[in-house]
């Protein structure tokens, strides 16, 4: 309070900050504002929250717990720690980088297959369902058993993933000259629709 130290109340009381109206901190949101109000802000309190009608931005780290809520706008945030579960609707990947929209996860049981030389048999494809996914998403995914001990160990393989029809991911395996074997495990795959 230095600065306003040497001042009459009648001068400085327009510096002070205080809740729009003759609202007091309550329940309900109310408006923080210049002590005539002549500045209204967006930053509204409550004795049981916080809220911004505008832009809220955050500098430092963000750490936030079980609820996070934002309905429209966009918010930037440099770091952010949620130390429970985040709903996005969507993530930018920086400043200007591409938009995730939507992220599906599927996992199905593979059974054991035989890759033919250069997958000229067709034997070494199939599908399973990712719920959500949509053709154009880039896929990635693993099946837990190339290279186990009791399934391609040492067969050198290359396993691609790609969206066939809503919610269906399709894994192909192509192997080399010789034919191999992989044995029965788990085949899992995310889905990823991004927009520039």
């Amino acid at each position: 309070m230095a600065t306003l130290g040497t001042q009459n109340i009648s001068t400085s009381y327009n510096q002070v900050l205080k809740t729009y109206g003759s609202n007091i901190v309550g329940a309900t949101m109310a408006a923080v504002a210049s002590g005539d109000e002549a500045g209204v802000s967006a930053l509204q309190i409550s004795t049981t929250g916080v809220k911004s009608t505008g832009t809220f931005a955050v500098d430092g780290t963000a750490t936030f717990g079980s609820n996070v809520t934002m309905s429209t706008g966009t918010a930037t945030i440099g770091t952010l720690s949620v130390t429970a579960t985040a709903t996005v609707g969507s993530a930018r990947i920086g400043s200007a980088g591409p938009t995730v929209t939507k992220v599906s996860h599927g996992t199905a049981l593979f059974p054991s297959t035989v890759v033919g030389p250069y997958n000229a048999s067709g034997t070494s494809t199939g599908t399973f369902g990712v719920t959500g996914a949509q053709l154009g998403d880039f896929v990635c995914g693993s099946i837990n058993s190339i290279g186990s001990a009791t399934g391609a160990a040492g067969f050198y393989c290359v396993p691609s993933f790609y969206v066939i029809s809503s919610d269906v991911v399709r894994w192909a395996i192509a192997g080399p000259a010789s034919q191999g074997t992989i044995g029965t495990g788990i085949v899992s795959a995310t889905a990823w629709r991004v927009t520039a």
